[in-house]
């Protein structure tokens, strides 16, 4: 008897009560051609000796692919890497008043480009641009989807086919390969390199400004430190040089803040208001960085200068949309009120948490992360860690942290990348790092309202590395 005549068809598996459960969570044009796909595999399958599955097992396939189908491709994880602003895990969190803000526009109409006060068109940027010139100190604003492009919007209305002096040391690369000086040539501008890579002089600037020369330009080396026998140009003395031969001096913060992080424990960074009070006529820098909010790119500065900004054509190819704006008004907003923003945004809280509450969560989960492993040659401990800041914020100064460290017993390195690959395989991703021979979990980032989660699916960890 051949075996494939045991093989349901396609319209009897589809009247089956479990697929039209399926068919019901799912659609018709989905279970369809999960059924006709399964149905085809076991037809192959038998053809090279496996036995024909029956119709349970076909249901349960079509199940677990329908579900594979279903889960979104962009699914919450759990951040346990050690960096708080994780340019791969989406970078800063929002805080609950920007989430209220982005679903409420997401949700309905919005006066987005809608001038109210006289009923004729209005400019999105107004959205923001008062309160960003309120916290900054600047005469006019204007926001675009990244500060990259803010870079490259800007050097391209105020410096093509013209030259742009920066410091050698600066020409930074921002990540995924995006580098400073490859902006600048797609811009149109012309790079003049001055001084060496860890000194540049007001003399370097001086010498190299000449008739073609657009601005003076200033990046702020937010993703890595020079030390030692170093020296760079004060931001006052860039921008006196700069306005005496007429030019605008502009400042690329990168990651940006718009506070004194200093009052609650935390390294220095400069700000906007720091920047155009020491001169500088453009300031660009981050939304979703260390300013806590969504991904932007904020312009801050002269008015002449933002409006031969907003004129450029690429400026529609690069603005935001409602659900950005709306969440970027909500996040300044909390900036208006200082003393009460380490409890309301999220990215503060994070990076202010105190190593015992960090602690105490650690003591909370061992037990449990502990039963998941209790198969493996491995051991498990609580130990002190060092998070970072991340994404191109403070390279260099660490936060004290705790979490868990998991060592292999022996030289069996490959259980750690198990356990690793184990962890991203749970319902909701654990994402660690491996280091110094063991795999570490970082519990900086993980809120005590998402500790009973990350709890419920340690049991099925010792399920997933079976599967790795």
């Amino acid at each position: 008897m051949n075996p494939l005549s045991n093989l349901p068809s396609v319209s009897r598996l589809l009247a089956d009560a479990q697929i039209l459960a399926l068919v019901d969570r799912h659609g018709l044009a989905v279970i369809t051609r999960l059924v006709r796909e399964t149905l085809a595999e076991a037809r192959d399958a038998a053809r090279a000796g496996t036995p024909v599955p029956d119709v349970a097992t076909l249901i349960a396939r079509v199940d677990v692919d329908a579900a594979t189908l279903a889960r979104p491709n962009l699914r919450p994880v759990f951040n346990l890497t050690g960096t708080v602003l994780h340019t791969n895990l989406g970078r800063a969190c929002l805080p609950e008043e920007a989430v209220t803000a982005l679903v409420s526009a997401a949700r309905g109409p919005c006066a987005l480009e809608y001038a109210l006060a006289d009923g004729g068109r209005g400019d999105r940027d107004d959205i923001v641009e008062e309160l960003l010139c309120e916290l900054t100190g600047a005469e006019a604003a204007t926001v675009v989807n990244n500060n990259a492009a803010a870079v490259f919007l800007l050097l391209n209305t105020l410096a093509r086919k013209k030259k742009v002096v920066v410091s050698r040391g600066e020409l930074i690369e921002i990540g995924g390969a995006f580098r400073i000086p490859d902006i600048m040539e797609r811009a149109g501008a012309k790079l003049v390199e001055v001084g060496t890579t860890n000194r540049t002089h007001l003399a370097d600037f001086a010498g190299a400004i000449g008739a073609r020369t657009a601005m003076l330009m200033k990046v702020h080396t937010s993703n890595f430190a020079i030390q030692g026998f170093t020296h760079a140009v004060p931001e006052r003395e860039l921008a006196a040089l700069a306005h005496a031969h007429g030019l605008p001096f502009v400042v690329d913060l990168g990651s940006g803040t718009l506070t004194e992080l200093e009052r609650w424990g935390l390294p220095h960074e400069p700000t906007p208001r720091d920047c155009l009070g020491a001169g500088a006529d453009l300031v660009t820098f981050s939304g979703d960085k260390l300013l806590g909010g969504p991904q932007a790119g904020l312009l801050v500065g002269r008015r002449d200068l933002i409006d031969a900004i907003k004129t450029n054509p690429l400026k529609r190819a690069l603005r935001v949309g409602k659900i950005t704006l709306a969440a970027l008004e909500a996040v300044l907003r909390l900036y208006r009120d200082p003393d009460r923003l380490q409890d309301r945004l999220t990215t503060l809280q994070l990076l202010t948490r105190p190593e015992a509450d960090i602690r105490a969560a650690a003591e909370r989960l061992l037990n449990h992360l502990r039963a998941s492993l209790v198969a493996l040659p491995v051991t498990l401990d609580i130990v002190p860690l060092k998070s970072q800041i991340g994404s191109g914020s403070l390279p260099v100064d660490r936060l004290p942290s705790c979490g868990f460290a998991i060592r292999p017993h022996g030289k069996k390195g490959g259980v750690l990348h198990r356990i690793e690959a184990a962890l991203r395989g749970l319902p909701r991703p654990v994402i660690g790092r491996i280091e110094d021979g063991a795999l570490l979990l970082d519990l900086r980032c993980l809120a005590p309202a998402d500790e009973p989660e990350l709890m419920a699916q340690l049991p099925t960890l010792s399920g997933v590395l079976a599967a790795c």
